[in-house]
């Protein structure tokens, strides 16, 4: 079927086909060093692709609103023990369209508009579901974040402060941009000492967690939440996860995975996707392979070693290094913003992204930091060791370029295609899994 598809793409709409498949090689040929995304393995891709995507039907497995659901009712409940299985739940919900309208799902479900919550600050690694200004979260709920101490790390102490201050009914723990390991037990606390749920995010760390590298907050969390294309491998989109308290009785006495189900459909979405769902439960099934393991263990590996490797470069590395798979620099220390530090880096076909950090006096297009991440290097089978020549195409990118301005920089023709031929050297020493695959 896809073959087909694919030969019909060529021959009647080959500007599209050529866009997609020049996708393929950009991928192949570009040192990707960003946090916020995986690979999704071909047979997910296959998956994602199918003609479940067809297939129309509110509601969920058994209980839908329309026809024609058989084989979609099979493959969520796949998904749906799948995910229950790779992070050791009690409930999931798979239909989620992203994990930020799962974020949206739980706020809207548990709280009524004007209620408090308590999260981390924007600049401080939070997302912008958590409460930021800019979000329709924001908006709806009155919002205290909690921030970072003197050392960049979380501050607990601070959130236990403020929880007792403003009673919040919602405490959300888990970031965007931190890297370093949440205390989920201490977070469960200072949610119990007032009477708040506690969600905790975990899209970035996902499949760390899955693998054991990263602690699991799925029992100490009322609710926790992904994304699954992260760090799972998997399509766009998220789930809603529930432990020990997934029977627990909501606001209104209901347990709380009646709540979660109403709250997905019909609160907050319609039909779901189904080639989505289809995609999501091949990815799940991968997770659960000891191939996952291996990688997920080497993507904290490569990002503590990338961590040391920059700083011996003189970058200034906050916190002192990583605990997981993220690595944030300030640049700024440096003279180069991070609007700057990721144009350059990409025109020499490397990917980072700038990222505001504690204290940022640049707006959120500019920012004074450069967020890092090593999900990719290790699923193109890159180790620790291979990390010193990432942080070394960094570090002569960044060094050679001359900052004219927060967005405007000079770098030689000659300069650039001699990086960009460095890290294609890389790129070809590891190929992506789609290297063979070009059509």
């Amino acid at each position: 079927m896809q073959a087909r598809g694919s030969q019909e793409l060529w021959a009647e709409d080959p500007e599209l086909a050529a866009a997609l498949d020049r996708e393929v090689a950009y991928q192949d040929d570009t040192l990707q060093l960003v946090a916020h995304a995986s690979l999704a393995a071909p047979s997910v891709l296959s998956a994602a692709g199918s003609a479940l995507a067809n297939a129309t039907a509110e509601g969920y497995p058994g209980a839908r609103y329309h026809p024609g659901a058989v084989q979609f009712d099979q493959v969520e409940r796949l998904a749906v023990e799948r995910a229950k299985a790779a992070f050791r739940a009690r409930y999931a919900n798979v239909q989620p369209h992203s994990c930020s309208s799962a974020n949206l799902t739980v706020l809207f479900t548990l709280l009524a508009p004007g209620d408090t919550v308590l999260s981390l600050d924007l600049d401080s690694g939070g997302h912008l579901t958590h409460g930021a200004a800019a979000s329709v979260t924001g908006r709806y709920f009155d919002v205290v974040h909690y921030g970072l101490d003197a050392d960049g790390y979380i501050d607990e102490d601070q959130a236990a402060r403020l929880a007792l201050e403003h009673r919040p009914r919602l405490v959300v723990v888990g970031a965007s941009a931190y890297p370093r390991t949440p205390d989920y037990a201490r977070f469960r606390a200072i949610s119990d000492s007032v009477g708040a749920y506690l969600l905790a995010d975990i899209s970035h760390v996902a499949g760390l967690v899955a693998a054991g590298v990263h602690p699991s907050p799925v029992d100490l969390a009322h609710i926790t939440t992904s994304s699954t294309y992260k760090q799972l491998g998997g399509p766009r989109g998220g789930i809603i996860l529930s432990g020990r308290d997934f029977d627990r009785p909501g606001p209104d006495g209901t347990p709380l995975y009646r709540l979660l189900q109403r709250g997905v459909f019909p609160l907050s979405q319609g039909t779901p996707n189904p080639s989505a769902i289809a995609a999501k439960a091949r990815a799940l099934a991968l997770v659960a392979q000891p191939e996952f393991t291996a990688t997920a263990k080497a993507i904290a590996a490569n990002a503590a070693a990338l961590a040391v490797a920059l700083d011996k470069r003189g970058w200034p590395v906050l916190t002192g290094g990583t605990e997981n798979h993220t690595v944030l620099l300030d640049t700024y220390r440096r003279g180069i913003t991070g609007a700057v530090a990721e144009t350059a880096l990409e025109s020499c076909g490397i990917h980072a992204n700038k990222n505001r950090i504690r204290g940022d006096t640049k707006p959120p297009l500019v920012t004074s930091g450069l967020r890092l991440g090593t999900n990719i290097t290790a699923q193109r089978g890159m180790r620790e060791d291979d990390m010193d020549d990432c942080a070394g195409l960094v570090d002569r990118v960044l060094t050679t370029i001359r900052p004219t301005g927060d967005r405007t920089y000079d770098l030689t023709a000659r300069d650039r295609d001699e990086i960009r031929s460095r890290v294609a050297e890389v790129c070809r020493r590891f190929p992506t899994v789609y290297h063979d695959r070009r059509a």
